[in-house]
């Protein structure tokens, strides 16, 4: 039995209008349900676009969080969405259960269960789900349909005001109504979302939306692979540019030739090649924003041209005498220390602080306490699409593994490492409804010697004894030989960072922090 008294309804009601002044609302929102309605699993999602977003959720495993649910992939969320009114499943449904696996009490399918989902409407337009399963079948059936009505209705309007509260805290400056807003894509893909909840993200997301609404030049800085691209269109999103393009430029991919052409365009005959008049990427994104991902690659010929267009808001195309205004915000990324290459003279001061108007910092993906789960969920849920499979997910020792590993590349090197690992698991696992990606499918992590180390390990085998070979630090002697090696190529290429990397067959970001964990440091001279 799984009946409510009138006095229920009445506190639920009271409960849900003080959970929508706490911070964690959607928290508080969904515990205040289940104390209402018996069970072992309860989700509360909401609609963006032709996907379901979780927002808090009890009973299932943390990682389901950063899952994004297309509908029409999910036979039993679909048919809520389309629904006026609640829906009981029958306990034999034949529909697959959008979370089958991923109860936290429950190991492999999930048995003959009771389900049920309530769509939550606001104005007749729908803005979000909620689903509530339990292991005791049936146990939904004695509740009347007229109090299921009574909990959608309250549920929706708490849901509204919460997802309301927490766009305008987002963006005091946009009053625009969130249900629209999350009922609407952005225009970029479904990835470009900044997915974590660690202490770091938070106050990254915080930056992002101050510097926003305001008009600033942003120079956004981070290691590779930590998701400068999805903070720039973050901040686009948010700002009042949002209704024109934010356009891309790749600095690093930009021949040295074709530069002015890129960003300021060219006429017909400019130039040998050029057929056909070309708009540039200031024209392009005019009014709008334009974004230069690794601005810190530019040779110094195209900086000055750059710096002329920032300073006055004026270009002209190659081959043209006429002057063009453009309104243009400038979004700069790199993961190079900008004030170290100024200081080298191989950027220049003046554009520098230019871009550099407001700074920030993206944490890598180990300042993230908590965020690998999360993420985890978020990219098997999109390879598990890719890959065509019915549901996937990892085991428990998986997601303590990948917490405990440094991430040198950060978000990518997580998708990447989790794209080979559902690879391996499906083809150990080709007629398993639930694909499990184990810790066997997973790189060794912890296996990053490379081959010199491997040569200076056998080294110290060799001229070590028996009797001392107990006793040896292997860490240190790793320690050791890699310091020796790096300050070697760094005084036989003359302190050139770029050059040393290059001989090492290493990425310059990765050499740089190796060499200050290793307190390597290169001191010129001027004679």
């Amino acid at each position: 039995m799984n009946e409510i008294s009138s006095a229920a309804l009445i506190e639920l009601s009271l409960n849900l209008t003080k959970c929508l002044t706490a911070n964690n609302r959607f928290d508080d929102l969904i515990s205040t349900i289940r104390k209402a309605i018996t069970c072992e699993a309860v989700v509360i999602l909401a609609v963006k676009g032709d996907y379901l977003v979780p927002l808090a959720l009890q009973g299932l495993t943390n990682d389901t969080l950063g899952r994004r649910f297309i509908i029409n992939d999910h036979p039993r969320l679909a048919q809520i969405c389309v629904s006026n009114r609640f829906i009981r499943f029958p306990s034999d449904c034949p529909s697959p259960d959008p979370y089958d696996g991923l109860l936290i009490n429950q190991v492999g399918d999930l048995p003959i269960h009771a389900c049920l989902g309530i769509p939550l409407h606001f104005e007749k337009q729908l803005i979000g789900v909620l689903t509530l399963d339990s292991l005791t079948t049936g146990i939904f059936d004695d509740i009347p349909d007229k109090t299921l009505d009574i909990i959608a209705a309250i549920t929706s309007v708490s849901l509204n005001t919460a997802l309301t509260l927490e766009q305008l805290e987002r963006n005091v400056d946009h009053s625009k109504q969130v249900v629209a807003a999350l009922s609407q894509p952005n225009g970029i893909v479904e990835q470009n979302v900044l997915i974590g909840q660690s202490s770091a993200m938070l106050a990254l997301k915080k930056e992002i939306t101050l510097v926003a609404s305001s008009q600033y030049n942003v120079l956004i800085q981070g290691e590779s692979g930590s998701g400068k691209e999805l903070v720039a269109h973050d901040i686009h999103q948010q700002s009042m540019r949002n209704s024109a393009p934010i356009v891309y430029v790749n600095c690093a991919a930009l021949p040295d030739n074709l530069i002015e052409s890129e960003l300021f365009g060219h006429i017909k005959g400019a130039f040998t090649g050029a057929d056909k008049n070309r708009a540039g990427k200031f024209v392009i994104a005019n009014g709008g924003t334009l974004f230069l991902d690794e601005v810190g690659e530019l040779p110094l010929n195209a900086q000055s041209k750059l710096l002329r267009a920032i300073q006055s808001n004026e270009i002209q195309a190659v081959g043209q005498d006429t002057i063009i205004n453009v309104d243009v915000r400038i979004i700069a990324a790199t993961n190079r220390n900008l004030q170290r290459e100024v200081e080298k003279g191989s950027f220049r001061s003046d554009l520098y602080h230019r871009l550099n108007v407001y700074p920030i910092k993206i944490p890598a993906l180990r300042a993230r306490r908590g965020d690998v789960e999360i993420l985890t969920g978020f990219f098997i849920e999109k390879i598990k699409r890719k890959l065509g499979i019915k549901q996937l997910k990892t085991s428990a020792d998986v997601i303590q593994y990948l917490s405990h590993y440094n991430w040198p590349g950060n978000v990518r090197e997580l998708e990447h490492l989790l794209s080979r690992a559902a690879l391996k698991a499906l083809s150990e696992q080709k007629n398993k409804a639930i694909v499990k990606i184990r810790l066997t499918d997973c790189d060794n992590l912890t296996n990053t010697v490379n081959t010199n180390q491997l040569n200076m390990i056998d080294a110290v085998t060799t001229n070590k004894g028996a009797s001392t070979l107990n006793s040896i630090n292997l860490r240190q002697e790793v320690n050791d030989f890699q310091k020796k090696l790096i300050s070697r190529i760094l005084t036989e290429e003359k302190g050139n960072w770029s050059s040393a990397a290059k001989r090492l067959d290493i990425d310059r970001a990765n050499l740089n922090r190796l060499a200050k964990r290793l307190d390597i440091k290169v001191i010129k001279s001027i004679n």
